[in-house]
């Protein structure tokens, strides 16, 4: 009998401990409103975002002067320097280089900043990205995205390698060559978004001089 009693005694005990532990965790941890600050993400979501730039995956090519070949899986010696080439019918310079992939293929921030503007333009870059480094003094253009990343909006601050969307052929893009329009603007202050002195991405990402 005193045996019996002994193990109830055990038994309560550990259920009491046992409760106790639980509460705590579940006032700390659980689906009640987060505190500031405190993270209740599942675990599993929490590394998928640690791994989610495709630089840290190696799908990103970083080029000489630091920058990410702006699509995935793109070497700097297979990218064509078409920053001089006429458009228009002439009328005007390209101000951009296009890099040819296939229709879906991720398309990456070439450098950290922050995005200041996601604009449809049906006529000319059709899904496009604005986003302006870190110091502001510089303005990366994605143009003829075929969609943004999930969650990619205005404000947003992103690392080399994030996800900026898929190569698509939107705006007046030919609809049989796939490509990301990528250009690169010297910003003064005040400038807008749609400001800025175009430079010439190709030698900052295959390293050479371009061709024109």
């Amino acid at each position: 009998m005193g045996k019996l009693k002994l193990i109830l005694t055990n038994l309560v005990t550990a259920l009491v401990v046992c409760a106790v532990t639980s509460a705590f965790w579940i006032s700390a941890y659980g689906n009640g409103d987060a505190e500031e600050g405190v993270t209740t993400e599942p675990l599993a979501e929490t590394a998928e975002k640690a791994v989610s730039s495709a630089e840290a995956r190696g799908e990103v090519v970083i080029g000489p002067s630091g920058l990410a070949v702006p699509v995935a899986g793109i070497r700097p010696d297979q990218l064509v320097d078409t920053y001089k080439q006429a458009r228009g019918g002439g009328s005007r310079v390209h101000d951009a280089i296009d890099i040819m992939a296939d229709h879906g293929t991720p398309v990456v921030a070439a450098a950290p900043g922050r995005v200041e503007k996601l604009y449809f333009s049906k006529g000319g870059g059709g899904i496009t990205a604005y986003v302006r480094s870190e110091d502001g003094q510089w303005l990366y253009y994605y143009a003829h995205l075929q969609d943004y990343a999930p969650g990619l909006k205005e404000g947003q601050a992103i690392k080399r390698g994030d996800p900026i969307g898929r190569v698509g052929v939107t705006g007046n893009s030919n609809p049989d060559g796939p490509h990301l329009h990528f250009a690169i603007n010297r910003m003064k202050p005040g400038e807008k978004w749609y400001d800025g002195t175009p430079i010439n991405p190709y030698p900052l990402l295959a390293g050479r001089r371009g061709g024109g």
